[in-house]
């Protein structure tokens, strides 16, 4: 806890908000109460010791201030300049480097920077710095396509990383030709007069094409790649010792009706769903996973290759495994018709979906059917043809039982964002054609509130069995997040008290749902959220309102969730818990969460490619967008059916002076009192698609101002206006 309580310190100090105060009164704008005071303070008093906050006059509470010399992280930008992010929160903040002061600095850089102060402005010490040392530098690799110019062979980096060309000698080495795409290797780099440069060490293929765009993102986000022969040996070896009748004390479920529910493109089919009823009329409900933990051994080489990825990796048509397929695709998937191991939640409830009893046992399952989502769908909705009688029954006692349990955790307070997803139509090369909304039906739910129903008596167990173990955690966020989020959404019209709480935030959402703000609310409460991620600490689980949580039901593309097994197995073998140290936990908590990250960062990155791709061929071509962020210098707008981000730059919003009214969160047109604000519609056409930059440019299709209509007076020039025709006073003598 007291880790948690100094990042909600820190994040607190640094918002621009932020007023000094006393401590009592700190731990108020936190929400933390009386019994968590303790920790709180041995939290702060831990920031204190380190410097990284301090008490001054009054007993007030502030970062300390800026020294003469920071480490920090550099980010550059486009224009020449940028910034550095202190590794020790400060006063400050970030601090601007001019183009001659960034030495040869590139974006992710750990750097020693001198501070220079320029004097004060409005009562504020103005600083910039001097980066006098790269102490570790973020990549020395790039991948990019190469271009021919009249005097030179250039690598134009993708992404946002990396903005200026790097020059690059000797193409021919590895028979690189123009708009392939590369990777190359830093050999010198970029100061304020040259370019960086580089040699080309591979070629991933024509830039463009889907399997290269595939090995580009693969490089960026450094996923691993194939396993090693040991790794797939184990494998082997595992696959080659199962056999379904040694069943070791496991109960033998194979004769009940157990189903799966997975996307059409699913192999690794890691969870199974049974529902019967007891003699009292209670419904038990059977969730059974994959037991992954009975082929993957710990600390073997399969286990460190899995533990050292994290998880699978889905990137669109394409999968990167936690496990070698043969596990993975092969004996751990819950396929239908075969006898596998698992590891079976039973849950007992009464008519109102409350817990009366939970129970767990190493079990041997046998899938009656296998259905994708869409099939479930249509089943319930009365499309039985060709389906078994039992497999209808079993689904519509799923759907019974799924909607009274959801119905008791949304009482409870448990958080629906609807956030659209998308999925993209690739043509057999790889090729984006087309990009429509993915498919949400009430079977994805169903699931879902399974999974989570069974992750949560997991949880509940092993922390009553006082077991260290790899929680799911998501923090409550502090206050004054809520208060920043109450700000925004008044933008929108909606009042909101100064700290909500779940059941508002629960009505905010219901009452947007199907608006065209509701894109933009939702992410804004997304936003003032802290992310979700594991670590061994007690905190629980916000957004589903749940005191203890962990993953428990992916093992096959979870690592986090094998070790929930291993824990949940010494518990059914009767054996004594390990008492796996929490620093331990805790080192692993941080890498898998980082893991995670990376994959799905490197997901979005690469369906943003493929649909800019398309979305090149359509140039002049109008979208339908919402308005999703507003800046200085532009607006983005999402577009309502491919989900990509575009900006309309403030030149091609109208004839007028554009300014972003940062309090009242929206642009103003000054001379015509126009406001564009969040959520808004507006059909917009497209201006151009740069994909390395990964930008795309937009204009709505009409300008928002008609330069021929009269000009509307702002409220400032009104006041000018009624002065200059008041007469002047007449001055007094004292």
């Amino acid at each position: 806890m007291p880790e948690i309580y100094k990042k909600q310190i820190i994040k607190l100090l640094k918002h621009d908000d932020y007023l000094p105060q006393r401590l009592a009164q700190l731990a108020k704008a936190l929400g933390v109460d009386s019994e968590d005071y303790p920790q709180f303070k041995d939290a702060f008093d831990q920031l204190r010791q380190a410097g990284h906050v301090v008490i001054g006059a009054r007993s007030l509470v502030s970062l300390p201030s800026l020294s003469g010399q920071i480490v920090g992280t550099f980010r550059a930008n486009p224009k020449g300049f940028g910034f550095i992010t202190p590794l020790e929160p400060n006063s400050h903040g970030d601090l601007f480097v001019s183009p001659s002061a960034k030495a040869d600095a590139m974006t992710g850089d750990i750097v020693l920077a001198k501070v220079k102060r320029k004097g004060k402005r409005g009562g504020e010490m103005r600083c910039s710095g001097e980066i006098i040392e790269i102490l570790e530098r973020a990549q020395n690799k790039f991948v990019g396509t190469l271009v021919k110019h009249p005097k030179s062979w250039l690598v134009e980096p993708d992404g946002k990383s990396f903005f200026d060309p790097i020059t690059v000698d000797d193409v021919g080495a590895k028979g690189a030709k123009e708009k392939d795409k590369v990777v190359v290797e830093i050999l010198s780099y970029p100061t304020e007069k040259y370019l960086a440069r580089g040699v080309i060490v591979e070629v991933l293929g024509k830039a463009g094409r889907y399997a290269t765009e595939i090995k580009s993102i693969i490089h960026q986000y450094h996923l691993p790649g194939e396993f090693d022969a040991e790794c797939i040996e184990q494998s082997r070896r595992a696959a080659g010792r199962f056999n379904p009748e040694e069943l070791n004390g496991r109960q033998d479920v194979t004769d009940k009706v157990i189903i799966t529910i997975d996307p059409p493109d699913a192999k690794d089919f890691d969870d199974a769903i049974s529902v019967e009823k007891d003699a009292d009329g209670n419904w038990i409900l059977g969730v059974h996973i994959a037991d992954v933990s009975n082929f993957v051994t710990p600390d073997s080489p399969l286990d460190v290759e899995a533990r050292n990825r994290g998880n699978s990796a889905y990137l669109p048509a394409k999968t990167i495994p936690m496990l070698p397929e043969i596990l993975s695709n092969g004996i751990c998937s819950l396929q239908p018709d075969q006898k596998r191991f698992a590891k079976s939640a039973y849950l007992t409830y009464d008519r109102e979906a409350k817990i009366v009893s939970r129970r767990f046992a190493n079990s041997l399952i046998n899938s009656t059917q296998r259905l994708t989502y869409v099939q479930a769908d249509r089943i319930l909705k009365g499309h039985t043809k060709g389906a078994a009688p039992k497999v209808i029954e079993l689904l519509k006692d799923m759907e019974t039982l799924s909607r009274a349990i959801e119905k008791r955790r949304r009482k409870n307070g448990m958080l629906h964002l609807d956030l659209p997803e998308t999925e993209l139509v690739m043509d057999k090369s790889g090729r984006v054609v087309d990009v429509h909304p993915a498919e949400d039906s009430y079977p994805h739910t169903m699931i879902e509130m399974f999974m989570v129903e069974a992750n949560d008596a997991v949880a509940a167990l092993l922390d009553r069995l006082n077991v260290p173990f790899m929680r799911r955690i998501h923090p409550e966020p502090d206050a004054m997040s809520m208060t920043n989020l109450t700000k925004l959404v008044r933008a929108f019209g909606f009042t909101l008290p100064r700290h909500p709480d779940r059941k508002v935030i629960q009505d905010l959402l219901a009452t947007v749902k199907g608006a065209d703000c509701s894109f933009a609310v939702n992410l804004a409460v997304l936003r003032s959220f802290e992310k979700a991620q594991y670590a061994p600490l007690h905190i629980g689980h916000f957004a589903l309102a749940s005191t203890h949580y962990c993953h428990f039901t992916s093992p096959i593309r979870r690592y986090a969730d094998l070790m929930v097994h291993r824990a949940l197995d010494r518990y059914l073998r009767n054996e004594p818990a390990l008492k796996e140290q929490e620093q331990n936990l805790a080192e692993v908590g941080k890498h898998i969460t980082f893991t995670e990250q990376r994959a799905e960062d490197a997901e979005r990155e690469l369906t943003k490619v493929l649909t800019l791709q398309m979305l090149a061929k359509k140039t002049g071509e109008e979208l339908d967008c919402v308005i999703s962020g507003l800046a200085s210098f532009g607006v983005f707008a999402q577009s309502k059916k491919y989900g990509v981000e575009g900006l309309i730059r403030m030149e091609d919003l109208g004839s007028d002076r554009w300014q972003y009214d940062s309090k009242a969160q929206c642009i103003v047109g000054e001379r015509s009192g126009r406001n564009i604000r969040l959520g808004q519609a507006v059909k917009v056409r497209i201006i151009s698609v740069n994909v390395p930059a990964r930008q795309l440019d937009i204009a709505p299709t009409e300008p928002l101002v008609d330069a021929s209509r009269p000009k509307k007076e702002s409220k400032t020039q009104k006041k000018k206006s009624k002065r200059a025709t008041k007469p002047a006073k007449s001055k007094r003598k004292k």
